[in-house]
């Protein structure tokens, strides 16, 4: 039998448990700005039609006195590396396929942990009675409908489909709900006339493979209640990427190398940290009609410095031939080997590969310091925004000491600094005292630090310890860290 688990809406969640104030409330776990999209949607914020992925402005339509919570990816690591250590307590072939999601093998468990019910009561109650949160469970022979069982009682639900029960789940199973079966395969759907993942048993699956390709054969098994996928306890990660939502459409061929620029730094140090060489690198575009594309290419070596990924990446953006203002940029890696593998060498001196030696070691320079001081402490000089509006701005980073902790205190600094339409973020230190930074126009963050100095009614600022800091031209928005 195989065990899927789904934490329930599991970064809105953490934010309830974690704020009480926030407990029973409409609540999206997204960033502030228009460009937004809700990553998660608590239960109470659902029931007004909102759900992840949906724009934020479309969200606070839906529901004008919306929370709005920017979340913490470091606080949900810690919680779901938590989850997955109870779940091994009680069998060691778990799956972890998602920051809050898993599954495992539970054959041969009976004799420790009795009935598989008993069994995923348990790690529900170890999991409530460790973090305080909620998850679903399905459990069913084979793991595609552990999948679809456990989203069938959500939230907190428990579903068991037994071996006898396959079939009748199967007949009355709608099609949408089966993994991989999204809005194309729909349209083919319906030209057939296929309601429920049984109505496929009618199809060839000659025609089912012309229709959906590859997919069309698994689905043809799957109709069957056939699914021999595995519970795969090794995890291999495939890819690398990094992308941004613009907070303006753009059109700029310089803007856009910038972007991409960025990008190409923030994935080549995720190689190196994990001591990786990559031969494969793709860029992804949507545009101001959110069409999108993807383009990639294989290298012509083993590559890990941000300037080579960089190089591979313009080549492929030099060859698009754009027409529409774009919204997102992207840039990925993939096909890895260590380091230190052994590879074929040249019986000539090839020049790109010495260089990329040398840049290699520029970039692990870099990569320290950005590890000791933080990011864009350094950056290539061709990210400086020089010849725009930009030149003008300015970034402040402050230490306010004094009465000035707690939710009021930052929620008051981001609506000011909103005001100032400054960039940047203000955050509790572990000492007492708030940091925060503002980018912008000179008079605006002069104006800020002003406000900074008297701070919000029921504040005490006793001091404010301003210091330059380089501007960071990446920046999208004035946020609240935690």
């Amino acid at each position: 039998m195989i065990l899927h688990l789904d934490m329930d809406a599991f970064f809105a969640s953490v934010e309830q448990r974690d704020n009480p104030d926030l407990e029973g409330k409409p609540i999206v776990v997204s960033g502030h700005s228009m460009r937004s999209v809700v990553s998660t949607a608590s239960y109470e914020a659902r029931q007004y039609g909102i759900h992840s992925a949906m724009p934020i402005f479309q969200a606070r339509q839906k529901c004008p006195h919306l929370i709005i919570v920017p979340g913490s990816r470091h606080k949900y690591q810690a919680d779901s590396k938590a989850i997955m250590s109870i779940l091994k307590e009680f069998s060691p072939h778990v799956e972890q396929v998602s920051i809050d999601e898993a599954y495992m093998d539970i054959s041969g468990t009976r004799t420790l942990f009795g009935s598989p019910e008993n069994l995923a009561g348990r790690i529900k109650d170890n999991i409530w009675d460790t973090l305080s949160l909620s998850c679903s469970i399905g459990i069913a022979p084979v793991k595609f409908l552990a999948k679809i069982a456990s989203d069938m009682n959500k939230p907190d639900g428990l579903t068991l489909i037994s071996p006898s029960e396959m079939d009748e789940v199967i007949r009355q199973l709608p099609i949408e709900k089966v993994p991989g079966v999204g809005k194309q395969a729909m349209k083919q759907m319906a030209s057939l006339h296929v309601r429920t993942l049984a109505d496929l048993r009618h199809f060839d699956v000659r025609l089912l493979t012309q229709k959906f390709g590859k997919m069309g054969t698994r689905l043809s098994q799957l109709a069957i209640g056939m699914d021999d996928s595995p519970v795969e306890t090794t995890s291999v990660r495939k890819s690398i990427s990094s992308e941004s939502t613009l907070e303006r459409d753009i059109s700029s061929y310089d803007d856009s190398k910038k972007i991409i620029l960025d990008h190409c730094q923030q994935v080549g140090q995720d190689l190196r940290r994990r001591f990786w060489v990559c031969r494969h690198v793709s860029i992804k575009i949507k545009f101001s009609d959110f069409t999108q594309i993807t383009r990639g290419r294989k290298t012509k070596g083993w590559i890990s410095s941000s300037r080579a990924i960089f190089h591979e990446a313009m080549h492929l953006y030099d060859g698009l031939v754009i027409k529409k203002k774009i919204r997102l940029i992207g840039v990925g890696v993939s096909d890895f080997q260590g380091r230190e593998a052994p590879v074929q060498l040249s019986l000539l001196p090839d020049p790109e590969e010495n260089s990329e030696k040398k840049w290699q070691t520029v970039d692990n320079a870099v990569d320290s310091v950005w590890k000791k001081f933080g990011s864009h402490l350094v950056q290539k000089a061709s990210l400086r925004q020089g010849g725009s509006a930009m030149e003008n701005h300015t970034a402040v980073k402050i230490t306010i000491q004094g009465r000035v902790q707690g939710v009021c205190f930052r929620a008051s600094t981001r609506q000011r600094a909103l005001e100032h339409r400054l960039k940047g973020y203000v955050q509790n230190l572990f000492d007492g005292s708030v940091e925060a930074l503002f980018q912008g126009p000179k008079a605006d963050v002069d104006a800020m630090l002003i406000w900074c100095r008297q701070g919000p009614p029921g504040a005490r600022v006793d001091q404010v310890t301003p210091a330059a800091v380089a501007v960071n031209p990446m920046l999208l928005d004035f946020t609240i860290r935690y």
